[in-house]
């Protein structure tokens, strides 16, 4: 169910095992639960593009930026924990404020709940309210599950940046990713 509290959007989902969760904007006091769930995802070096842990403060200091600069930064909760993160990041020049950047990680105890699917139904429901034209993102070859679920929401292909990441001794292509709205 996905409602607006105070002009914020709100989503309360069961995951496929039954467990509770709810998706909102992330607020400052989440940033300790955001940097020690990222840090497992970092260390795992896979289907993350970050290789640092920010700080408290620093987290702070981003989500903060997040709100002023009108983009969306959702918190995925589980047991009032956030074990996961969803960002659309706006174009900064007034000729790109139409599109978006989107990222996402899930720490592993939200792993395999079939939260992919909430969260594609947040980004493109938050995409709309705030009027965007396009969700662009980026995806390894690799990571097939995510591909897919991205084509399922609608993204198309772009383009493919053949071997631009070399993880576990192997190229990877990463593949660019665009949602258009009507």
């Amino acid at each position: 169910m996905i409602k607006t509290e105070q002009g914020k959007l709100i989503m309360e989902v069961d995951a496929k095992d039954g467990t509770k969760v709810t998706l909102r904007p992330a607020e400052k006091d989440d940033a300790f639960d955001i940097i020690t769930n990222v840090e497992d995802i970092i260390q795992e070096g896979k289907y993350i593009q970050k290789e640092k842990v920010r700080t408290i403060e620093e987290e702070q200091s981003f989500i903060q930026e997040m709100i002023e600069q009108d983009n969306m930064y959702t918190a995925v909760v589980i047991d009032n924990q956030v074990m996961g993160i969803a960002r659309l990041v706006r174009g900064e020049l007034k000729m790109k404020r139409h599109t978006a950047l989107f990222r996402t990680w899930l720490g592993k105890e939200a792993q395999g709940k079939g939260l992919g699917n909430s969260i594609m139904d947040y980004t493109l429901q938050w995409g709309k309210i705030h009027r965007l034209h396009k969700i662009c993102l980026t995806v390894f070859e690799s990571n097939k599950v995510a591909k897919r679920l991205y084509e399922k929401f609608g993204f198309v292909t772009e383009g493919i940046q053949k071997e631009q990441v070399y993880i576990d001794g192997e190229f990877d292509n990463e593949i660019f990713m665009a949602y258009f709205y009507n």
